[in-house]
C-alpha cells in the first residue's frame, strides 16, 4: 500500500568513463544518480519517467537496525533492471514506470540514499537519463490492527445442540423413505371400478365349495 511522497533531494548525474573524460570522445555508457532522503525512510514505492536507460540498477544507503548513520551499509535492491525491450529500438525508451518493495532483492528500511546507476550500451543515442523520480513511504500497516480488533469482538459461535435422547436421523431417514415407497405402490395398485355394498355382502357369505353353483332337487 503506498504512502506519502518523499521529501529528497535528486542530485545531478554522474558520468561513468573509461579514459580521460576531457580528451576521451566517447560517450559514457553509465551514469550514476544519487536521491537524498530528508529522514530515513522505509520506500514503498520508486516512480519515474525513462529517456533513453536501457537498464537500472537501484542501491540503497540504509542504517542496520539500532546503528547511527556512520556505520550505514549500501545493499544492491534491483540489478540490471531493463527498461527498454533493446536497447538499439525505441520500446520502453520514454515510459513511465514504477519498482515495488516486492520487486527489491532485500527491503528497503530505513533508507537514507538510494543510488540509480543508469546504463545504456548502445551508441544510437546521443543522451540518456530518467526523470521525474518520486519515491513513497511504506504505509502503517493500520488495517491489519483494525482485523485484530475486530476478530477479538466477534461473538464465539453458539455449542451445537445436545441430541442425546434423539433417534438417529439416518434411520428415520430410512423409515419414510420406506413408508414412502410403500405409499406409492399401493397408490399404483388401486382399481378405478367401484364395489357395491351387494357384491361386499355376497362375497363375505357364499361358501367356498368348490363344486359349480346349481339348482338341486328334493
Amino acid at each position: 500500500m503506498r504512502g506519502d511522497l518523499v521529501e529528497c533531494t535528486v542530485k545531478s548525474p554522474v558520468a561513468l568513463q573509461l579514459g580521460d573524460v576531457v580528451t576521451d570522445s566517447v560517450r559514457p555508457g553509465v551514469y550514476i544518480t544519487d536521491v537524498v532522503l530528508a529522514t530515513p525512510v522505509n520506500i514503498q514505492e520508486i516512480s519515474f519517467k525513462n529517456y533513453y536507460t536501457a537498464y537500472l540498477t537501484v542501491r540503497v544507503l540504509k542504517n542496520e537496525e539500532g546503528s547511527d548513520e556512520r556505520s550505514a551499509k549500501w545493499f544492491t535492491c534491483v540489478r540490471n533492471y531493463g527498461l527498454m525491450s533493446s536497447p538499439h529500438t525505441e520500446g520502453g525508451s520514454q515510459d513511465y514506470f514504477s519498482i515495488y518493495r516486492q520487486q527489491m532483492l532485500t527491503e528497503p528500511d530505513n533508507v537514507i540514499t538510494v543510488r540509480l546507476i543508469l546504463r545504456q550500451p548502445s551508441s544510437v543515442w546521443l543522451n540518456f537519463n530518467i526523470e521525474d523520480i518520486k519515491i513513497f513511504s511504506l504505509a502503517e500497516e493500520e488495517s491489519e490492527r483494525d482485523v485484530s480488533s475486530w476478530l477479538s469482538t466477534i461473538t464465539p459461535a453458539k455449542e451445537p445442540f445436545d441430541l442425546n435422547g434423539l433417534p438417529d436421523p439416518d434411520t428415520v431417514s430410512s423409515t419414510i423413505q420406506h413408508m414412502w415407497a410403500l405409499t406409492e405402490i399401493m397408490q399404483s395398485s388401486q382399481t378405478s371400478a367401484s364395489i357395491g355394498r351387494f357384491d361386499m355382502l355376497l362375497s363375505e357369505v357364499r361358501p367356498n365349495t368348490g363344486q359349480a353353483s346349481g339348482c338341486s332337487k328334493t
